[in-house]
């Protein structure tokens, strides 16, 4: 048995795992009961467990807890804490970006990041910063569109062809 403290959403959380390589994202959803990271393919590869650790993207499926360290971790339960998480979570709202939701919390991370290094992100850099999200509803346009509205960008045309 391996003991942690972590720094998650502003808190010292000490958790109790029985190995360091168990990934974050069982961490926060198992250990913190914090359950809006979600799991998608363990792997790295569609971003449902995307959170930030010092402010950068991460992905919890694949990150041991014991690479964390003094580490800030924050999570989708957190992130509208931040103006830009406020501006993001409503853009998505108003923009309607949302079906199923699944992934809408790594998509919301991802987002965030992106605005907080750059404000006003070309089309180009929004498909960058996005491109490790999937979203199987296939809502990319909205997603686009709700990104630029958080950052403050006018768009022509918002319609899904």
């Amino acid at each position: 048995m391996a003991s942690y403290t972590l720094t998650v959403n502003g808190k010292t959380e000490k958790v109790d795992v029985a190995d360091g390589n168990m990934p974050l994202l069982w961490v926060l959803r198992d250990k913190l009961n914090l359950k809006g990271t979600n799991f998608g393919c363990g792997v790295s590869a569609c971003g449902a467990c995307t959170v930030h650790i010092d402010g950068q993207v991460a992905r919890a499926c694949i990150t041991p807890v014991s690479s964390i360290g003094a580490a800030q971790i924050t999570t989708i339960e957190a992130i509208g804490q931040t103006p830009i998480g406020q501006a993001v979570q409503k853009a998505w709202l108003d923009v309607d970006v949302m079906q199923c939701g699944y992934c809408q919390a790594g998509q919301i991370m991802a987002a965030t990041a992106l605005i907080k290094t750059t404000p006003k992100p070309t089309d180009k850099e929004i498909d960058i910063a996005m491109q490790g999200n999937a979203c199987r509803c296939g809502t990319y346009v909205r997603i686009r569109q709700a990104i630029k509205t958080a950052a403050g960008v006018a768009t022509a045309d918002t319609r899904e062809v």
